[in-house]
């Protein structure tokens, strides 16, 4: 699998906040956000339920896979979206690292991804009480 999801019994505004919050006690910040919606409102003229897209980063880990496979910076951030479902709940789902980062070809990315594994399943199991 190439993702790490559940679900959020909260409506979708409050649930980004309460992931954005657990992902800094967990000392990953978001560095981007992309907003799905609106994009294909103003392009396509399209409605979709909420949908962001957003970039989650440990500057310390990123450097450790830049340091040692410069061009992995195609791999990062880690990403996870966030989606508002039909029943007022919010799916989230975070890209699996240790898939995305095994394509390196030097064993410390590796290593970081598998750490940054652990720190997004430690995210997942708080967001899922």
């Amino acid at each position: 699998m190439y993702e790490i999801n559940g679900e959020i019994d909260l409506p979708f505004e409050q649930a980004i906040e309460k992931v954005k919050n657990t992902l800094m006690e967990k000392h990953l910040g978001i560095v981007s956000e992309v907003d799905m919606q609106a994009i294909f409102k103003n392009k396509m003229d399209k409605d979709i339920p909420a949908y962001r897209i957003f970039g989650a980063c440990n500057p310390k880990l990123a450097d450790r896979v830049l340091s040692s496979e410069p061009n992995a910076g195609t791999l990062l951030p880690c990403n996870f979206i966030l989606r508002e479902t039909n029943s007022g709940k919010t799916i989230v789902s975070f890209m699996d690292p240790v898939t995305v980062l095994g394509l390196c070809l030097t064993e410390e990315p590796k290593r970081v991804a598998a750490e940054a594994k652990e720190k997004l399943l430690r995210v997942m199991e708080k967001l899922s009480a």
